[in-house]
């Protein structure tokens, strides 16, 4: 009877695992045709040259090849990797400090309603469609009469006026504002989620010890929110390098390539310039840096959960 026991516990934990595998069919099958087969169709794409009609030529490695010498390619990796400080790590660290300021003070001192509505206003640019707000803050920066150069003149500081969008020295920063204001709101939903399940007489002991802000902040906020801040470094970073309608709104990858990064490029190979299989070997490329990076994220958040324990 006792070595009976554990098989036949062993047997009811397997029977129980197979019981769920019908519910995760549906799942699997809008994986396989939404995203599996495309990307499948994409990487058999990558290895021939087309120009999307007519009958694809199978040209092997040539495409990859071409792009490992593409300086152009290169370039639009390097302001890709200054999108992901635009549309990750400074959104993520600012949103980290707003959500501790709105439950640690605001909450604390002004009410649950006042800290709602700061956030509620901060997520606003969340909600707006991204062309939307491409548009208006292509209209806020006009060099000729937007409300940004307006403003600067209208306080005596009008030699400081510029075409923000328009300058290779200043276009792809100004694009990268535009995306912190739009993607900020995101993390600090997140992170304050998160301090909702934080202990508050963790935060009162702090302050009877005398701890100021800034060190509960350090001690007690971002020790208690790591695992949000994975999370949202990840999505964050997927978000920054798929970049794609910040940039066809506001700059279309100009002045000269300034503003390109890869997604839009990939756009330019595949419709303007009918070149398909190039086109589909940067998104392949592009892909498979995502789960890469992906995975890594991934195990760095659980080694840093297996420590924890």
């Amino acid at each position: 009877m006792t070595e009976r026991a554990p098989k036949q516990a062993a047997a009811r934990h397997r029977d129980s695992r197979l019981a769920y595998l019908p519910y995760l069919v549906p799942g699997v099958l809008l994986f396989a045709g939404v995203i599996g087969v495309p990307f499948l169709m994409n990487l058999y794409t990558s290895f021939t040259e087309w120009e999307g009609i007519g009958t694809p030529r199978w040209i092997g490695l040539d495409n990859y090849t071409e792009l490992a010498g593409d300086g152009e390619f290169w370039s639009s990796f390097r302001n890709n990797v200054l999108v992901i400080v635009g549309m990750a790590i400074a959104p993520t660290a600012v949103g980290l400090v707003l959500a501790a300021v709105l439950t640690d003070l605001i909450d604390r001192h002004f009410g649950p309603r006042t800290a709602s509505v700061l956030r509620a206003c901060v997520y606003l640019p969340q909600v707006l469609p991204v062309v939307i707000a491409g548009i208006v803050w292509s209209w806020l920066l006009n060099p000729e009469n937007g409300a940004v150069n307006e403003l600067l003149d209208a306080v005596g500081l009008g030699s400081l006026a510029h075409d923000w969008l328009g300058d290779p020295g200043t276009a792809l920063w100004t694009v990268m504002a535009v995306m912190v204001w739009v993607q900020i709101g995101f993390p600090l939903v997140v992170f304050m989620s998160g301090l909702q399940r934080v202990d508050p007489s963790l935060y009162e002991a702090a302050e009877i010890d005398g701890a100021s802000w800034a060190r509960r902040f350090r001690h007690v906020t971002v020790p208690q929110i790591r695992p949000e801040i994975f999370v949202v470094l990840l999505w964050t970073t997927i978000a920054a390098l798929k970049a794609f309608a910040h940039i066809f709104v506001l700059t279309k990858g100009g002045p000269g390539g300034a503003t390109n990064v890869p997604s839009y490029y990939s756009y330019v190979s595949f419709f303007e310039r009918t070149d398909v299989g190039y086109g589909s070997a940067i998104s392949t490329v592009l892909t498979l840096i995502i789960l890469a990076l992906t995975v890594v994220f991934l195990r760095m958040q659980s080694r840093d959960l297996g420590e924890e324990r």
